[in-house]
């Protein structure tokens, strides 16, 4: 199976940064060798994006949730992408974190994630629950573990959905209308 996703950039339109926090999930990974962090950050400063924060927390949902939570809260942060504890292993509690702050769920992430997976590495796509939401005004991205996947999702997917000229659509510029409902009287 091969997966080709259009990229239609309106070159005329300026580029806008945004900034991001990268939180990575595990219980034995450092600063040292958080090589998909390492992945994440890498794509974000080369897209000409901002690198707002960066932590590495065990594998504890609170500890997660409190994490997200926070940055949620920070206004110099616009989206979050975690990496690790999305798998089926009883210490993957990422997915269970990231829902209990989404306020929206981003189900077609899952779905179009799973299908960019399918396409790299066959049927074991299947043992991710990577998943993404919004809350506060602010995007949740839930990705797994490994450099490859992390790759796969920024290039595949968040990468030009994080880019204002892509066409016909993108997160960019819905960003001002993520909290329209709490300014409604």
């Amino acid at each position: 199976m091969n997966i080709s996703l259009p990229r239609r950039i309106d070159e005329s339109l300026p580029f806008v940064p945004v900034r991001f926090a990268v939180l990575t999930v595990s219980d034995t990974r450092s600063a040292a060798d958080d090589r998909s962090g390492d992945t994440l950050c890498e794509r974000v400063r080369a897209a000409g994006h901002e690198l707002a924060a960066r932590t590495i927390l065990p594998d504890e949902r609170e500890a997660i949730a409190a994490q997200l939570r926070e940055w949620v809260a920070d206004a110099r942060v616009d989206a979050i992408l975690s990496t690790g504890g999305t798998g089926l292993t009883g210490r993957d509690v990422t997915v269970e974190a990231h829902r209990d702050v989404y306020e929206k769920e981003i189900d077609a992430f899952a779905v179009l994630f799973t299908l960019v997976s399918v396409a790299k590495i066959g049927t074991s796509a299947v043992q991710s629950r990577a998943c993404a939401g919004v809350a506060g005004g602010t995007f949740l991205f839930a990705l797994p573990g490994s450099p490859g996947a992390c790759r796969d999702a920024w290039d595949e997917i968040l990468a030009p959905q994080f880019d204002i000229r892509h066409r016909p659509c993108n997160f960019v510029e819905i960003m001002p209308r993520l909290e329209e409902h709490r300014r409604r009287k």
